[in-house]
């Protein structure tokens, strides 16, 4: 799942033009940098993205966190 989840925001990423930059993957996580200038738009969308990947019988959740690096995200 995180693999296709990183497929499809690389994809938005792309699509969309913007700044925002994955940079690695963390477990079933996904790290970003993000400009502030963007930071709305992929809080957005990003859970949509992943959660939208695959249809399981039970729901996929999908959080995100923000800070100036990934321990500060949590």
């Amino acid at each position: 799942l995180i693999k296709l989840s990183m497929v499809a925001v690389q994809k938005w990423l792309e699509e969309r033009k913007i700044g925002t930059k994955m940079i690695m993957q963390v477990h079933d996580e996904l790290v970003l940098e993000v400009p502030g200038d963007e930071l709305a738009e992929v809080r957005k969308r990003l859970p949509e993205l992943m959660c939208s990947v695959a249809q399981l019988k039970v729901p996929l959740v999908a959080e995100v966190g923000v800070g100036e690096n990934w321990e500060e995200a949590h």
